[in-house]
């Protein structure tokens, strides 16, 4: 019997601890590119920065804050072992200071998608992309990744679809795309299909039917990360880890309420936890969380208790899909959904061996709850949600501090790292045992969420169990 099919937890997650040189510096040894780099200065009080591959490598987002996306020179790349930190800045780079970052595996260099084509009438043909509601869209596909366009529906019969670097193709006075490009079959035939591996530097594309003009539309092929996903009634750019349960989803909002938005996440299964977060406006970062109830929310960036009402993920908290969750339009903080605005959103879903999204009920006492992960931790984060004015409390096994003098950052907080006040935690082989009676982590009868990624199966694929810390 197989316990996980992740033997290898920091493939896909790694906390890598570096020192600021005050000079530009390659942070190497995540161990894979990441897709989502959470940084935090833990010498001095400096805000949180989180850089994700969907967005231009510069933007930025604070944990502890509500402002919009904004433009660093401090971060300048995303590397295929880390990435880069320039000039003497506090938050990233500070000479003689200490610095945790945080490193996730989305969808990775080489994405593999698959679209199903069909031939509709609107305003004469066009293509439509997995049956979602729009014609001719516009496209992104990553540098490296090889997209199938399956036209084997009957209704692909006579409409080859090409690509071009023109608008509208050889219609436009463009010629045929061929690099990287595989036709096989005949439209509107099983089998038939189309296919296209990004390269690197691609210009802009544009797919078109090579008999009739005006049925295509536009294929964005820059350097940032993800593909277009068309599950939801939102079209959302997606870069997904299937086997981690990750991914980073951005979308427009398009101002609808009462459940009628949806977004696509590409998981294949139902997400356990989302935070959702505005980036051309200011607003909180909207959480939920199946142990939560998703007709209730907390925001990352604040102390708040658990609130319903605010209608975060759709105006009743409908559950997510293994395809898609739920937004709505709300008065105030730029929710989920405000009209015209960017969203980024972060999604999990659990994975057995590799990570966990649970709930635990604190007792007050030193000798606290035990919480069982089925693995080894390696990062971990609570969140009272009972109560007002707690914190979201981080810890993992690379910084300073062992069982149970565990030191902490708080995602809501600029503040350094603290070696007391937030409470200590033991981490064992197969979960996290509660050390302190601090109202953070272990107040008395109130119910607190937790997300935690592995270090180590509690047992391995191949039935060998690993030890303690």
């Amino acid at each position: 019997m197989a316990y996980t099919t992740i033997d290898k937890p920091t493939d896909y997650f790694n906390t890598k601890l570096y020192t600021g040189t005050g000079a530009t510096q390659s942070i190497t040894g995540v161990g894979f590119q990441p897709d989502w780099v959470w940084l935090k200065n833990r010498t001095g009080a400096y805000d949180h920065k989180l850089f994700d591959v969907i967005r231009p490598s510069n933007k930025f987002l604070s944990s502890n804050l509500t402002n919009a996306e904004a433009t660093t020179s401090n971060f300048s790349s995303i590397d295929s072992d880390g990435f880069t930190v320039t000039n003497n800045d506090g938050a990233y780079n500070l000479s003689g200071n200490n610095y945790a970052s945080w490193n996730w595996l989305a969808g990775g260099t080489a994405p593999a998608i698959t679209y199903t084509v069909k031939v509709v009438s609107d305003g004469g043909n066009k293509y439509r992309f997995n049956d979602f509601g729009t014609s001719a869209v516009t496209l992104d596909l990553q540098e490296g990744g090889t997209y199938t366009f399956d036209q084997s529906d009957s209704s692909n019969s006579g409409h080859p679809l090409r690509f071009s670097t023109t608008s509208n193709g050889t219609h436009g006075g463009g010629s045929e795309y061929t690099t990287g490009v595989t036709t096989v079959g005949t439209p509107g035939s099983s089998g038939a299909k189309t296919i296209i591996t990004v390269g690197s530097g691609v210009a802009t594309l544009y797919y078109y039917c090579t008999q009739h003009s005006g049925m295509g539309g536009q294929a964005n092929t820059n350097s940032l990360f993800g593909s277009s996903n068309f599950s939801g009634s939102i079209q959302s750019t997606v870069s997904a880890n299937t086997t981690a349960g990750f991914s980073i989803v951005k979308y427009t909002g398009n101002g609808a309420s009462n459940d009628t938005a949806t977004i696509g996440h590409g998981l294949g299964v139902a997400s356990n936890m989302i935070m959702v977060k505005c980036l051309n406006a200011t607003g909180g970062w909207q959480t939920s969380s199946t142990s939560l109830g998703w007709n209730n929310v907390l925001q990352l960036n604040q102390t708040y208790a658990q609130a319903s009402g605010t209608y975060a993920f759709g105006q009743s908290g409908v559950t997510p899909t293994s395809t898609v969750f739920t937004v709505s339009a709300t008065s105030g903080d730029n929710h989920t959904n405000t009209n015209n605005n960017n969203y980024i959103a972060y999604c999990f879903a659990e994975k057995k061996g590799y990570s966990k999204f649970g709930s635990y009920t604190g007792n007050g006492n030193s000798d606290g709850t035990f919480v069982y992960t089925g693995f080894k931790p390696a990062w971990v984060m609570v969140k009272n949600t009972t109560d007002a004015g707690y914190n979201w409390v981080i810890y993992d096994n690379k910084r300073v501090g062992f069982n149970p003098d565990n030191d902490t950052l708080n995602a809501n907080e600029s503040r350094a790292e603290q070696t007391t006040g937030f409470g200590h935690i033991d981490i064992v082989s197969n979960g996290f045992k509660i050390r302190a009676s601090t109202n953070d982590t272990n107040r008395s009868g109130n119910v607190f969420i937790y997300m935690a990624f592995a270090k180590n199966p509690f047992v391995t694929s191949t039935g060998i169990p690993t030890t303690a810390r």
